[in-house]
């Protein structure tokens, strides 16, 4: 029997609580919001990714909302929520204090300046004016005319461009400067009128058939480790574990509980589907899950692997090896009934979430096309009665800001594209269940404990700011516990202020692994939510909850924290680079540090590239100071193949310049030429096609393709540079280390 191939697209839309409990909880006249973004990607990225939908009838999807976001919007709808971004953008501009215009200054161009800021003229000219003079410059020559535009732009930017035909829109955007009060007035209550549209269109596109909606547990927590924090040993046994042992399990259905009812009051049914906070999952959450309602539940390939103890290995092309075990629901089995699950199909995911914006929008599109049609001839190569079902699912809003146009070009063209395709069919994943419902089975006790993030929990947990953020919390839900009295009904105060504080979000920016701007207030905001439980049970605060979970300076070597784009033009832009690993060389520390002439590396990747950024010391030219000849020189651990020795004179034969090398890469810094090399038979480098891309202005930035290196996905590899004058050996880095490289 021949089937479509069919898959499933889920886009999870999040942000965490960004109201603060110190302006009230319960009913506030008005909220105060730490951060702006619930009010900017809801102008951007909630309605306008389901009324490209709609304009393809054919494609079924499934959008999860998660209740805390709900809420927030509806704050904003209603006029309730004020950020210190909305507050500054309605105040008069002869009003604003010199604490406001540094705020403006600093944070309004919080944006990816490539897609958001720069194809508007006056934003740009504002941005770049920043850039290159600076915020004390700006500060002491800015004049009221230059901060009501940026105020305006700052709000504009953010309003997708599928509602630019709108004529008050559009209006704004012709008359680009000399922005008034009043249009910074009219463009909030713009945004407040988009924002008023995406519960009513989720809700009816659901009820046409088209649109799955699921829920998320009310505030995002985790709920393995609410269960017991000591599940983060599973996937890694010798994590270091908070000091005190959080095991609040009575919790979990509190959160199921408050997202089925607040979906069923704004959806007018119940929830089918619940996508897991982080896709975690773990057998002693099954039970409430069960219990409250759900029908099926989504996690990660990694978790998937785990389970059934096999690695999910990829081609060449990045293809799934035995691919019918990851394209397939599975039931979960348990003395409490049973529950479906479906695996997301991790790299199919990720290069919607973080490659493609960075492609050609025909060859992105086509990359993603041919690989579902690669999937759909393996699956009639194998027929069964069971159909497959590819799983795409990620965040539903932070990619978009890195596609031009907010990705409606993507997408339109992905749509039409999908539209056209006779052998593949997109549906909801509940309408795929009702008619093909899980044959293969997981034991309930068998599923393993782990996120969408390495199959583990370690971005949440183990690290010594996160536990130490897990010790806070688990002395004020012991304090919450104290006082049985404090229900929900008459206590409500100490009861959300928990809910928030038991939110993800928090965990994932402390410590080591992700870092924004905004660290510091993720941190402040995490420490309120604590420090409202206490308050609402006229307890005394702890000191410490006065004083930030973790220190918030810059770190120095760090590895990459997100996949990277960057332009390769030698100009080092700074949002380009500010995920990638950085390796401090001069000035930092070992032997090199006085006379080092590179100060700094930075390195990332995404699914095309490895990236090299090489920040040289301050006005050497290569020539003069600076050797002519950088090589990159790649190591394959624990991998069989023909390796050389470095062909410079004078190598010193100390490691790790004399390891055995298979790739080389010389660049010529005078011409900025390309030499790539591969080793071959008897100690010989032998020449070989090369696309990399090599830039020298303020720094050296280096593309180099994987298709180049012709390594396998999940392949760690290692580099180091060596500097060369005319073919002999000058000096080597990152000193006594490699750059490790993981392929994607």
């Amino acid at each position: 029997m021949s089937h479509p191939l069919y898959v499933a697209f889920i886009w999870h839309q999040h942000q965490p609580l960004y109201k603060s409990p110190r302006s009230g909880v319960s009913t506030p006249a008005s909220q105060q919001y730490r951060l702006p973004w619930v009010r900017l990607h809801g102008t951007k990225d909630y309605l306008d990714l389901i009324l490209l939908l709609e304009q393809y009838p054919k494609l079924h999807q499934t959008v999860n909302l998660v209740p805390s976001l709900i809420l927030q919007l509806e704050d904003y709808i209603a006029g309730t929520a004020f950020d210190p971004y909305l507050t500054a953008s309605l105040t008069p501009v002869e009003k604003l204090t010199q604490e406001q215009k540094e705020f403006i200054v600093e944070h309004f161009f919080d944006a990816n300046h490539h897609t958001l800021i720069d194809p508007h003229p006056r934003y740009a000219q504002l941005y770049y004016q920043r850039q290159e003079k600076g915020q004390a410059w700006c500060l002491a020559n800015w004049q009221p005319l230059d901060y009501s535009d940026l105020l305006a732009w700052h709000n504009l930017a953010w309003i997708d461009p599928l509602f630019w035909d709108d004529p008050e829109i559009e209006a704004w955007l012709k008359q680009g400067q000399n922005f008034t009060l009043s249009d910074r007035q009219r463009i909030y209550s713009k945004q407040r009128q988009i924002l008023s549209r995406i519960i009513p269109q989720h809700r009816k596109m659901q009820e046409t058939g088209q649109l799955e909606v699921t829920t998320t547990p009310y505030t995002h927590p985790i709920l393995p480790l609410l269960a017991d924090t000591n599940s983060g040993q599973v996937a890694v046994p010798n994590m270091t574990l908070p000091n005190n042992h959080f095991q609040w399990a009575e919790d979990i259905p509190r959160h199921l509980q408050k997202s089925w009812d607040l979906y069923k009051d704004r959806f007018g049914q119940e929830p089918r589907g619940l996508w897991p906070s982080e896709q975690s999952v773990s057998p002693e959450i099954l039970p409430y899950i069960i219990k409250q309602g759900f029908n099926w539940i989504c996690s990660d390939e990694a978790v998937l692997g785990w389970t059934l103890k096999h690695f999910f290995h990829r081609d060449g092309a990045g293809n799934v090896q035995q691919p019918e075990l990851l394209y397939r629901p599975y039931l979960l089995q348990t003395p409490a009934g049973d529950l479906s699950i479906v695996f997301r199909d991790h790299r199919l995911s990720d290069l919607i979430g973080f490659t493609y914006s960075s492609m050609q929008l025909k060859q992105a599109v086509a990359d993603l096309v041919g690989h579902l049609q690669v999937i759909a001839k393996m699956q009639r190569e194998k027929p069964s009665e069971q159909p497959w079902l590819v799983t795409i699912a990620l965040d539903g809003e932070n990619c978009w800001e890195f596609y031009p146009q907010d990705g409606k070009p993507f997408l339109e063209t992905l749509y039409q594209s999908l539209s056209n395709e006779p052998h593949i069919k997109l549906v909801t994943v509940s309408e795929f269940l009702d008619k093909y419902p899980a044959t293969a089975t997981i034991p309930g006790e068998q599923l393993h404990s782990g996120s969408w993030v390495d199959g583990s929990f370690t971005t949440w947990i183990g690290d010594p700011a996160k536990n130490r953020a897990w010790d806070y919390l688990t002395q004020a839900r012991q304090v919450l516990a104290n006082h049985p009295e404090a229900t929900e009904d008459n206590n409500p105060a100490a009861w959300e202020a928990l809910y928030a504080a038991e939110g993800s979000d928090w965990f994932w920016w402390f410590g080591e692994g992700h870092s924004s701007n905004q660290d510091a207030m993720f941190d402040q905001l995490f420490r309120e939510h604590l420090y409202g439980i206490y308050k609402a049970l006229n307890e005394p605060i702890p000191v410490y909850l006065t004083k930030p979970v973790e220190v918030h300076e810059t770190r120095a070597d760090r590895r990459p924290e997100a996949f990277i784009h960057p332009v390769i033009d030698g100009k080092g832009d700074e949002q380009d680079w500010d995920k990638a690993g950085r390796i401090e060389v001069g000035g930092a520390r070992g032997t090199m540090h006085n006379s080092s002439l590179i100060q700094r590396l930075w390195y990332g990747v995404d699914h095309l590239n490895f990236y090299l950024r090489v920040d040289f010391k301050s006005g050497i030219a290569p020539g003069k100071e600076l050797p002519t000849e950088l090589n990159l020189l790649w190591y394959y651990p624990d991998r069989t193949m023909v390796n050389s020795p470095v062909t410079l004179a004078e190598v010193p034969d100390i490691s790790p310049v004399n390891y055995l090398f298979h790739h080389h890469l010389e660049i010529n810094l005078l011409t900025q030429s390309i030499q790539f090399r591969e080793a071959g038979n008897n100690y010989q480098w032998y020449p070989r096609v090369s696309r990399a891309q090599a830039a020298l202005n303020t720094c050296l930035e280096v593309a180099i393709p994987w298709a180049d290196l012709q390594v396998p996905p999940d392949y760690p590899l290692r580099l180091i540079l060596v500097l060369a004058d005319d073919g002999c050996f000058h000096s080597y880095l990152p000193e006594n280390a490699l750059i490790p490289i993981e392929v994607p």
